[in-house]
């Protein structure tokens, strides 16, 4: 085994070194990362130098890509790859965008909420794996929020409150606090809500987390008062200093999150001045993670 497992905290982020994501990843060296990966949530590989195939490659060793969110906005064209995210501030012509564009209003601010990747999907979003291509000089980085432990720090009260709560999640809900409602009707079918726990159990580790995001927008048997004041009181909670990792990118890295277990949340930096291209791959958990179908129906897994 070669890849070498470095921590950069107690037990919610690591480095992995000595991997070249290139080429076929040894049996044994990916084990090392599933295991890191089970065990810290937020791994990044460093100097990587990938084409598009190799990063979408790497990541299909962990479950079935996804196809990005764009399919389902028509009057969009894409970038790049169908199956990459395109978590860049440039349009299809590889130009910044504009100050009006529809994607920047769409995107931007949303990606600066704390938010799960694919929570709003059928099946649910698992790993991402987000390449760094460009960085802008100042600010552009990523905040990540360990949501278990956030969950284990939580009073007992509040976790027997917790229990059983089912939330609906949708992109109209996070983008609808931003004040971007700009959708068609078919654009509002592709994202109907799906319903979810607020906490659920995960199988490799038998920790519980919680799972929450900007995509929440009702909690069934609360009103929308109580269901706003549980959410931001969590997300609160979530986001304190010590659940808190900050990646500062350098261009090649690769950083690969669970999308089961953490937030995340980009910071500001001048998207009208300075190139960021950033391409997200990611990977569906198991339509069944939640022990229930019911989201199986929605339309959200034909993106």
């Amino acid at each position: 085994m070669s890849a070498s497992i470095f921590p950069v905290t107690p037990r919610f982020a690591a480095e992995v070194g000595d991997l070249d994501l290139r080429y076929p990843i040894a049996p044994d060296d990916l084990a090392a990362v599933r295991v890191a990966f089970q065990s810290y949530a937020v791994l990044v590989f460093p100097a990587q130098d990938l084409s598009a195939e190799q990063h979408l490659a790497f990541a299909g060793n962990f479950g079935p890509l996804e196809r990005t969110v764009q399919l389902a906005m028509k009057s969009e064209k894409l970038r790049v790859r169908e199956e990459i995210a395109d978590v860049a501030n440039m349009g299809p012509d590889g130009k910044l965008w504009k100050k009006d564009s529809r994607m920047r209003a769409f995107q931007l601010q949303g990606n600066r909420l704390w938010h799960t990747d694919s929570s709003f999907k059928a099946p649910t979003g698992y790993a991402s794996l987000l390449y760094a291509r460009s960085v802008p000089p100042v600010g552009g980085h990523t905040e990540f929020a360990d949501l278990r432990a956030a969950y284990e720090t939580l009073p007992a009260a509040t976790k027997e409150r917790l229990r059983g709560l089912m939330a609906e999640h949708s992109l109209l809900y996070s983008r609808g606090k931003l004040g971007f409602t700009d959708f068609n009707d078919e654009e509002r079918k592709a994202f109907a809500p799906v319903v979810r726990p607020l906490v659920r159990t995960l199988p490799d580790s038998n920790r519980s987390t919680l799972y929450i995001a900007s995509h929440v927008g009702r909690i069934r048997g609360l009103s929308d008062e109580e269901a706003t004041t549980l959410m931001n009181e969590l997300t609160a909670h979530a986001t304190q200093r010590q659940f808190v990792y900050t990646h500062r990118w350098r261009v090649g890295d690769v950083v690969m999150w669970d999308n089961r277990c953490t937030m995340h949340r980009g910071t500001d930096y001048d998207d009208l001045r300075w190139p960021r291209d950033m391409q997200r791959a990611t990977t569906s958990d198991s339509i069944d993670a939640f022990g229930m179908h019911e989201a199986a129906s929605t339309s959200g897994a034909d993106y």
